[in-house]
């Protein structure tokens, strides 16, 4: 679970405009941080099948995001990327 002060330095960070929360850089950085916390949550417990799901679910919420930005703005997309750390398609 993000805390709120997580949330806004993540915001922050990633915020295309000053009053930005919705942009899919921003849901995109937060999906990434989410799971790389889950994922670290699966290694201590390999058969917690829920919380895989939910991984799977945020995943696939985030390769439609990205896919989505790609097509609009391959300038944007490659800059996300890279400020991230994921590797292109």
């Amino acid at each position: 679970m993000l805390t709120p002060q997580d949330k806004e330095k993540i915001i922050k960070k990633h915020e295309v405009h000053k009053t930005d929360t919705g942009s899919p850089e921003v849901q995109c950085a937060l999906l990434t941080t989410k799971i790389k916390r889950l994922l670290a949550h699966l290694k201590k417990h390999p058969k917690d099948l829920h919380s895989k799901r939910g991984l799977l679910q945020m995943v696939a919420r985030r390769r439609k995001l990205l896919k989505y930005l790609q097509q609009k703005n391959a300038r944007r997309y490659s800059a996300l990327i890279q400020k991230i750390g994921l590797k292109k398609r």
